[in-house]
């Protein structure tokens, strides 16, 4: 893990970490395999009263969000952000899932710590596992070789790393390339730099940077399979929230949001296509924090501000890993401040019931 300081600041933070009872774990576990349940509800929503405007996805995606929908298309994982008050029920803030990182440090190096530091304790992590498994199962569907692309950030060069390994596991053979460098040619359709058609392309890279790509109008429903597939857009737009909260008013673990303040005393204003923090906005009834960025042009979304519990000083919210449909473990990030940052420090969890 070579990105375990970010701009001199520690990132892999092992001078803490946290407990979670079985009861903690039972929770977090039902309400990811809750929302994950209502999100599919959601997507199928969208599809079917094509609300596809109200998240600003194009025209020219609909064909290819459609297809991979109505055809089960492949899709491997993704991480909800969850906001937990011990022995309450898990709230969402949002669903990253199209390009999610904290990957490797969720599934691996945390379990490594706790192999060595707590050896006898338990710990809430079947990503690997899963991982592996899920590409197994796909097994029948998927031509080898499969390859994995991600731009030149270190954070996703190390996450498209470990996901090729699992594949490779998984008795796959890959091929690493750049989103930068995958070509088009008239008969082989999609490339990689040494003209070999691309049948299956894991991406870490955005869905709505991928349609403002020259090449975009390349793209159709047929090959390649794309990994995570084109309705995972649907899901990775904040303004999935509202329709969410507008689906299912009142559940235990949404919460409120809508495309305007709409009477919110307390919100967090996110940008539509946001990332790691960047041009939200916090209001609280004694302040608030907002963070800069090159995000927004888009529109925002409001939603209820959730006041997360405070460990020496630091606020911890709980990414939750899903894999094949299933609740997978967590991985759990601290900010000093109201807003998690990309910069903000993972700090590693055993299971111990006190």
């Amino acid at each position: 893990m070579i990105f375990h300081h970010t701009h001199g600041e520690v990132y892999w933070n092992e001078s803490a970490h946290y407990r979670l009872t079985s009861a903690d774990v039972e929770l977090i576990e039902t309400a990811t395999n809750e929302l994950w349940a209502r999100c599919l509800d959601a997507v199928e929503h969208v599809v079917t009263k094509r609300r596809y405007a109200e998240l600003a996805i194009p025209d020219a995606a609909v064909p290819l969000i459609e297809t991979s929908w109505n055809d089960d298309h492949p899709s491997i994982y993704g991480r909800f952000d969850l906001g937990y008050r011990t022995g309450e029920p898990p709230k969402l803030f949002e669903f990253n899932a199209d390009t999610p990182t904290m990957l490797l440090e969720a599934a691996v190096v945390q379990w490594k710590w706790k192999e060595e530091v707590f050896p006898a304790a338990d710990q809430f992590n079947s990503i690997h596992e899963k991982l592996i498994a899920k590409w197994q199962s796909l097994q029948d569907l998927l031509r080898e070789p499969i390859h994995f692309a991600h731009t030149e950030n270190v954070e996703d060069l190390m996450t498209v790393t470990y996901l090729r390994d699992t594949a490779e596991q998984a008795g796959y053979q890959t091929i690493g390339l750049h989103v930068g460098d995958i070509g088009w040619h008239h008969i082989r359709g999609f490339t990689d730099l040494d003209e070999r058609p691309i049948l299956n392309l894991f991406k870490l890279y955005p869905w709505e940077w991928l349609l403002r790509e020259a090449f975009a109008s390349h793209l159709s429903p047929g090959l390649p399979y794309w990994i995570e597939p084109p309705w995972r857009m649907i899901l990775s737009n904040k303004s999935i929230l509202p329709i969410l909260w507008e689906l299912f008013p009142n559940h235990p673990n949404l919460l409120p949001a809508f495309r305007e303040p709409a009477g919110l005393r307390e919100w967090v204003k996110k940008p539509r296509f946001g990332r790691e923090g960047q041009n939200v906005e916090v209001r609280t009834a004694t302040g608030g924090e907002e963070q800069p960025g090159e995000y927004g042009d888009e529109g925002f979304v409001y939603q209820q501000y959730f006041a997360l519990p405070v460990y020496d000083g630091r606020r911890a919210v709980v990414g939750s890993w899903v894999v094949d449909q299933e609740s997978a473990g967590v991985g759990i990030r601290e900010s000093e401040g109201l807003i998690t940052r990309n910069e903000s420090p993972f700090v590693p969890h055993v299971i111990e019931d006190r």
